[in-house]
């Protein structure tokens, strides 16, 4: 993992949501694309906060909270408790998301996120130049560079692709990262597994193509079969 910085980590191509996002959809924008974490930014597109899997799940327990009794109540912080129910009971992302976003620089190395990661108890950072979102990079990009040979890091460019691809898949509704699987070599993108159509199938393909450094892209995938598509 020496030499390698958040440029080299990080997911790019980051799903976002404005503050007025309400709860539901983002617990299905999380769901649908499969990610744990979605940042929460303004019209300039500026980060304010983060929402988590974390915070949705505090929101869904937070409906079966009972009123503190009186007597907890005379041992209670008043502006603690506040903050809870605003969290617990809030409508939109600006209500649940984390305002303290921790963010590294795009040159920022893996040993200081790794730091980072393991001092503050996070389990992911954001990626920032100019205040603007270049990405993300969680624990399991992490581990997924300490994993990787030390002489395969400078030929790196295959797997930052194949992220690229996934990341760019995962924001399109009309994918399936479930059925169909990615892998890149020498940067030629393969397709495997199954396809809905051959509408998505051309797409793909188009998808693909878009993703810098792609050579070229190869589609394996065979058409879903009905007792698949019928329960997705």
């Amino acid at each position: 993992m020496p030499g390698l910085t958040a440029r080299d980590l990080m997911t790019p191509d980051v799903v976002t949501v404005p503050p007025e996002t309400p709860v539901m959809a983002m617990a299905r924008l999380l769901a649908d694309r499969g990610i744990s974490a979605v940042p929460v930014v303004d019209a300039a597109g500026k980060v304010l906060g983060i929402v988590t899997e974390a915070d949705l799940i505090r929101r869904l327990a937070g409906e079966e909270d009972k009123p503190a009794s009186w007597f907890s109540s005379l041992f209670s912080d008043p502006a603690g408790q506040a903050e809870r129910f605003a969290r617990t009971h809030g409508v939109t992302a600006k209500d649940l998301m984390t305002e303290k976003v921790v963010s590294v620089a795009l040159d920022t190395t893996a040993a200081h996120i790794a730091h980072m990661m393991e001092e503050q108890h996070i389990r992911r950072v954001v990626v920032l130049e100019d205040d603007k979102l270049k990405g993300i990079v969680s624990r399991a990009d992490l581990l997924r560079a300490l994993v990787t040979p030390a002489h395969e890091e400078a030929e790196l460019s295959d797997e930052r692709i194949r992220r690229a691809v996934m990341a760019a898949m995962k924001k399109e509704p009309w994918t399936d990262t479930f059925y169909t699987m990615v892998e890149v070599e020498n940067g030629v993108v393969t397709f495997h597994g199954f396809r809905r159509s051959d509408a998505v199938q051309r797409a793909l393909r188009v998808l693909a193509e878009n993703v810098p450094g792609v050579k070229s892209v190869t589609d394996d995938t065979q058409p879903m079969p009905v007792f698949i598509y019928g329960g997705v």
